[in-house]
């Protein structure tokens, strides 16, 4: 088999602002139906079948999706399936979007700061692998940098304590959070060798959803599915 992994943008949905215009998240006050449209549009162009997302809650737990599951999943910020057409959803706008690649199953992980010290990636990685313990792709999505992260000392040392690729020091000289290179290093201790990047800044990039430079916002999505 074969799959297909894309990052969504915030250009060519229906939403209006603050959350034009592809805004893929239900929870943060936009129109369902405006959201509901462009998360057609969006799973439509990967000719999935139907899609599932999460209802994140930046933790590590991962979630398998069979032929039976509708809707959106609580509680979980990972999901893998082995089950062609089914599109996997994961949603952001700082926090890093992994999708993973395996040749008979894929996968989906929301890294925030969060979850990139309780190891989410890892988690999912070794999930996926209980699928297909075959050669594995991962993309690591566009995500705010560690020039633009910015976070107190102690938050940066109890992240960073945990991985310490996380560390990084901001524009302005102050204490940051670089959790792309996290995800990349557990990426790499999970044994993943093909590590593919999306290197665009949420902060930086208008093109994409950004929670810190805008606050209210929409999120654009990871999404991959299984060809039949």
């Amino acid at each position: 088999m074969a799959s297909r992994g894309t990052f969504t943008t915030r250009l060519g949905g229906v939403s209006v602002v603050p959350y034009a215009e592809n805004n893929l998240g239900h929870h943060v006050g936009d129109d369902p139906h405006a959201v509901d449209a462009n998360r057609a549009a969006s799973v439509g162009a990967m000719h999935a079948d139907r899609a599932v997302f999460m209802r994140q809650v930046h933790g590590s737990d991962v979630a398998f999706v069979d032929a039976r599951t509708l809707g959106d999943i609580d509680g979980v910020d990972a999901l893998v399936t082995d089950v062609p057409g089914v599109a996997l959803g994961v949603l952001v706008a700082d926090c890093v979007p992994v999708i993973l690649q395996a040749q008979r199953a894929v996968g989906v992980a929301h890294a925030g700061r969060r979850g990139v010290r309780d190891g989410v990636v890892g988690r999912a990685v070794a999930a996926l692998r209980q699928l297909d313990d075959g050669p594995l792709t991962a993309q690591v999505g566009p995500a705010i940098c560690g020039a633009c992260y910015e976070v107190p000392g102690p938050l940066q040392d109890e992240v960073a304590g945990a991985v310490p690729a996380t560390r990084s020091t901001t524009s302005k000289g102050t204490t940051g959070l670089d959790l792309r290179a996290g995800v990349v290093a557990q990426l790499r201790a999970a044994g993943v060798l093909d590590i593919r990047h999306h290197l665009a800044c949420t902060a930086e990039d208008p093109a994409y959803y950004s929670y810190r430079r805008d606050g209210v916002t929409g999120r654009f999505a990871g999404i991959v599915v299984l060809d039949p």
